[in-house]
């Protein structure tokens, strides 16, 4: 039976936590028998995870000879990493052992050196943080979960559950993921990343600015067809001069704060309205429905009939 340790560090999350355990728990195999057996491991024997008092079976010894090693997320991914717990992953590196993270749990498994080199992921919220803090590592903001082989991560909450359905379909196959799936009342694979939930604020307009007034002019403006030529004649200045000020005071360019600024409107209007697609592409300025998807799906990771689904 493949053994799975669930790594509780202080201030672990509950969700993370609950979730390995409540997934590889309910996993059977063909024959009915169960497929995994869940260690839940902790430093000392009662931590605090904020919401209670978690009281763990299994200290730092529970990881030796586990098949898999997780590492949910905690509430304060920047505390230092106890030398304990590091050399305790390091030796089941060592010895083979998968290791995987949950959301910000990607932290306290970057700072045993595991992840140096590779191609990572965390809650979108996180990962700018998470890059700055290690730069060795390659953050993927906008994905669900990454598979390096022997070490994975993935984004946060819901996505923790797409990472841990990927693992059992490698241990045995498709069809013990599915019906582990289906007891989870989740799809196998869910379509898009992470970019879909990521809350796209409206273009940063500085206050005071002297492109104050431009900006509040092309929010008013998106539905129409508008050139840099177009936004250079409202400003009353040469393209160039409007682009250098613009980098200066938005850090973009023109187009692309308004390509930005009309998914931002077609996301309310996707939420908010039951206007058709090609209606929505036409109200922020888009062409054509074709270009209008494209460029969405680009930006938001899924089209906008799914963004639509998930979020209206």
């Amino acid at each position: 039976m493949h053994t799975v340790a669930v790594l509780a560090l202080d201030q672990v999350i509950p969700f993370d936590l609950s979730t390995p355990i409540e997934v590889f728990t309910r996993t059977r195999l063909p024959d009915g028998r169960p497929g995994y057996q869940i260690r839940v491991c902790a430093r000392q024997p009662e931590l605090d995870t904020g919401a209670f008092t978690l009281r763990s079976p299994w200290g730092l010894e529970g990881l030796r000879g586990a098949d898999t090693i997780i590492v949910p997320g905690t509430a304060t991914p920047t505390a230092p990493l106890p030398g304990d717990v590091r050399d305790a992953l390091r030796e089941a590196a060592e010895d083979g052992t998968r290791i995987a993270s949950i959301c910000t749990g990607a932290f306290p498994l970057a700072a045993t050196g595991l992840l140096d080199g590779l191609r990572v992921t965390t809650h979108w919220i996180a990962a700018d943080l998470l890059a700055a803090a290690y730069p060795r590592l390659q953050v993927a903001p906008d994905v669900l979960y990454v598979d390096n082989g022997q070490f994975l991560t993935s984004a946060g909450a819901a996505a923790g559950l797409d990472m841990c359905l990927h693992m059992i379909r490698r241990d045995y196959g498709s069809a013990v993921a599915a019906d582990a799936a289906r007891l989870s009342v989740m799809p196998l694979e869910r379509e898009g990343g992470q970019a879909q939930f990521i809350v796209h604020d409206r273009p940063p307009v500085p206050q005071g600015s002297e492109l104050e007034p431009l900006l509040a002019w092309l929010q008013d403006n998106l539905a129409r067809s508008l050139t840099l030529d177009d936004i250079s004649a409202q400003a009353g200045m040469s393209t160039r001069t409007l682009i250098r000020r613009f980098r200066e005071q938005t850090g973009t360019t023109p187009l692309q704060w308004l390509h930005r600024a009309r998914i931002r409107q077609a996301q309310h209007l996707l939420e908010t309205t039951r206007h058709s697609v090609e209606r929505i592409g036409a109200q922020v300025g888009f062409g054509s429905p074709t270009a209008f998807r494209d460029r969405f799906k680009k930006t938001v990771g899924v089209s906008p009939n799914s963004y639509r689904r998930t979020f209206s």
